[in-house]
């Protein structure tokens, strides 16, 4: 880290999309009164209290997916003491060389003049409410009422931010951060029940050559035609999503290599069969099927090798990991 930065008159820290602190500036951790290795690749959450943890998750992440920034969130971080500081948040989304980071600036912040200025108003109102008390309560039953009324408005919007940080703008499939947050819940259950469960990584063959030839709306289309039929094919207990670009992938629960292959089979056949506006479209599908020794990394890793090895072979065909060896 810059030197200049490191010791700014600001605290600075770079989270990762699931949370983790990849970097912090010497001022923060100052601040905080924790060392640097005791925060480096540790969860933010560490850092919050359960009502800043909600702010997190029903602002600060859904902002930050739509809008690329987050300005002025008043936050409190938690000292290794366990006092409660204040600070005033600016973030921004930064990608470098694919890898996204959140970088945040974070100052301190101090009572102020304001607050006792309000404290002051508020009891002078009091007190003319008290001396009007017929007026105050028919006042404060309206307040109330509307009060309420914003707060519904403010959880129906919360509720469709989230939605929206976790489904794809084009395909409205639900997106890469839900479908990690999926099989996680997937890995858990796995782990407790020994329930198999598998994997399909499919990708669009010649995709670029669709791009090229008919332009980027009509790919666009191919995509959103793709996503739709996915979604008819999939039994309701699966999950579809939209991986990146030209690539969707497929959670099958309870589902073992045997019946996964035949599902897959079944919606690479019908994709092919299907009436598509650049003539005939077709799909590589790589599966995995879990296993105790998988890590969630290495599991996508697998129906990743299994497609490869669909494409290698002239695409337009289903692979299994355990057909590779």
């Amino acid at each position: 880290m810059d030197k200049r930065l490191n010791n700014a008159p600001c605290g600075f820290l770079s989270i990762t999309h699931e949370g983790l602190i990849s970097e912090i500036n010497q001022t923060l951790l100052d601040w905080l009164g924790y060392g640097q290795e005791e925060l480096l690749q540790k969860h933010l959450e560490i850092l919050l209290s359960t009502p800043n943890k909600m702010i997190f998750h029903s602002y600060f992440y859904p902002t930050i997916n739509l809008e690329g920034q987050v300005e002025e969130l008043f936050i409190h971080l938690k000292q290794k003491d366990g006092m409660s500081v204040p600070f005033l948040m600016n973030a921004r989304l930064y990608t470098e060389d694919t890898v996204e980071r959140i970088d945040c600036i974070l100052v301190k912040m101090k009572k102020r003049i304001d607050y006792e200025q309000e404290l002051r108003s508020a009891k002078k109102l009091l007190e003319a409410a008290y001396q009007e008390k017929d007026r105050a309560l028919a006042n404060l039953e309206q307040i109330h009422v509307e009060i309420e009324q914003q707060q519904a408005k403010l959880l129906e919007m919360n509720a469709a931010l989230v939605e929206l940080s976790m489904t794809d703008k084009l395909t409205g499939l639900k997106n890469r951060r839900f479908f990690q947050e999926k099989l996680e819940q997937h890995f858990n259950y796995f782990h407790e029940t020994a329930e198999p469960f598998s994997l399909c990584i499919l990708d669009i063959d010649h995709f670029k050559k669709v791009n090229d030839t008919y332009g980027h709306q009509v790919g666009d289309d191919v995509l959103v035609q793709l996503a739709q039929l996915l979604q008819q094919q999939v039994r309701t207990e699966d999950t579809v999503a939209r991986y990146g670009g030209e690539e969707f992938i497929i959670i099958l629960p309870t589902t073992e290599k045997t019946v996964a292959k035949e599902i897959c089979e079944q919606i690479r056949h019908t994709v092919e069969q299907d009436d598509w506006p650049t003539g005939c479209i077709t799909i590589s599908m790589g599966i995995a099927t879990v296993t105790s020794e998988d890590t969630e990394t290495a599991f996508i890793k697998k129906a990743d090798e299994a497609l490869y090895v669909s494409k290698a072979h002239g695409r337009n065909q289903v692979t299994h990991f355990h057909e590779m060896k």
